[in-house]
């Protein structure tokens, strides 16, 4: 019998773990995996450490920054580039995101910033928002059926489409308003506009940069995180993976084949039971990173890097990150070279729009593999951020490449056993912010119950 079991061994298990334990629980943590950290952890590309996956954190809670501070880390948090991203639509036009936007929602539809995307005709359209009634869209099932009423089509189409889907690799009418951009609908009730909302949400917004990074990788946090949990003696599990999760018992088995069954006062997950779903949904992001010798580059002729209509002409990728622009103490460290990150959406049999022999062989998820610049993957990734950034790479430029495969949530909380605590991804959706403020917020309510 121990006071909690912790089933996943990325972000979310490991603050729970961590501030459970320090706390007095006696915690358990299980991994099915060898490594812990989940989509935060660090690969190493032509001799440069960086970021596997999540390189920053959004500042729209203080989740995050508090937590680096109680792991000596606070005067490492940074701030990227101010120079911005861009954006590419679906005709292939590029241009810089509208500062005054929220998803590409403009919260003022006549700037030049957003007449230099969407053109005057659709601007104009956007600004008649302001003389529709409030109650317009107001009850729209998904956030592109709300920019649709409000907005108009192409608004919705040139702007808000390329960032949510390199945001949340989702179209947006197949997103609840309320769970991307909360209090969005409550704020067109009250100020009787969709772009007076859109202000006034960025006003009460934190002041600053949207997102904020660690030097050195965000994966620091989990070298903290891992470093307290041995401080506070958290009896961690790899290779051991649930089989059964209830509401005071994980039953889980190791890679050898060993089973057990642990039980405990509580039970916190970050996946969802394999006794009661299905399996998971084999969609997610291929994550390739470039490190480039080509001084062309220098420039930053498309900021820190670039979102993508999924319909762009002869591009691939969803997103591209200029990361060495985006991240001035990696440019320190990268000598002159520099780093490119780009996404593509994946599915069960590879990486859309890369020829499938090649996107279809068997890549674990999490684990990153070096990539020959000539073969598919390299060629493609190289072709994509030629057209990106607007500067030819040639493959003898690439002095380094990784490809790294992550699969989105397999369930909702929904796939857990009354009683169980959801944490993580599949309960609270993408990004560290919420994943970190969940996992504290669950943990706090153990400790005090």
């Amino acid at each position: 019998m121990t006071d909690v079991v912790v089933v996943g061994g990325g972000v979310a298990g490991l603050v729970a773990a961590r501030d459970l334990a320090k706390g007095g629980a006696h915690v358990v943590l299980v991994e099915g995996s060898g490594v812990l950290g989940g989509m935060v952890r660090r690969h190493t590309v032509a001799g440069l450490d960086l970021d596997m996956a999540a390189d920053s954190f959004a500042t729209r809670n203080d989740a995050v920054g508090r937590l680096a501070i109680e792991l000596g880390l606070g005067n490492e948090v940074t701030t990227p580039d101010p120079r911005g991203a861009w954006l590419m639509t679906r005709d292939g036009r590029t241009a810089p995101i509208p500062q005054t936007g929220l998803l590409g929602i403009p919260g003022s539809p006549m700037a030049a910033d957003v007449l230099a995307v969407v053109g005057q005709k659709a601007a104009l359209r956007a600004q008649m928002d302001s003389l529709l009634p409030s109650l317009v869209g107001s009850k729209a099932p998904s956030l592109g059926e709300l920019v649709r009423k409000r907005m108009g089509e192409q608004v919705l189409d040139d702007l808000v489409v390329p960032i949510v889907a390199g945001v949340h690799s989702t179209h947006p009418d197949d997103l609840d308003p309320d769970r991307v951009a909360p209090g969005l609908r409550a704020a067109l009730l009250r100020e009787g506009s969709l772009a007076r909302a859109v202000l006034a949400l960025r006003a009460r917004a934190t002041a600053g940069s949207a997102v904020q990074g660690i030097r050195g990788g965000t994966v620091r946090l989990v070298d903290e995180l891992v470093a307290d949990m041995e401080t506070y003696r958290v009896d961690v599990r790899l290779h051991t993976r649930a089989t059964a999760i209830e509401e005071h018992a994980v039953e889980v088995r190791t890679d050898d084949g060993e089973t057990e069954r642990l039980v405990a006062e509580h039970v916190l997950a970050s996946t969802a039971d394999p006794a009661r779903t299905a399996g998971p949904v084999r969609t997610g992001i291929e994550l390739v990173t470039l490190v480039v010798d080509q001084h062309e580059l220098d420039a930053a002729p498309r900021g820190t890097g670039m979102l993508v209509h999924p319909d762009a002409p002869g591009v691939r990728a969803k997103a591209i990150t200029h990361a060495t622009v985006k991240w001035p103490w990696l440019a320190e460290a990268a000598g002159g070279r520099h780093v490119l990150r780009l996404s593509y959406a994946t599915t069960d049999t590879g990486v859309a729009g890369i020829t499938p022999g090649a996107a279809a062989d068997a890549v674990e998820t999490g684990r990153s593999l070096q990539v020959d610049p000539y073969d598919a993957i390299g060629t493609r990734a190289a072709q994509d951020a030629s057209a990106l950034l607007g500067v030819p790479i040639a493959p003898s430029a690439v002095v380094g490449a990784a490809r790294v495969r992550w699969h989105g949530p397999d369930t909702t909380a929904a796939g857990l056993a009354d009683g169980v605590v959801g944490i993580g991804e599949a309960s609270t959706g993408r990004g560290l912010a919420g994943i970190v403020a969940a996992a504290r917020t669950a943990a706090e309510h153990i400790l005090d119950s």
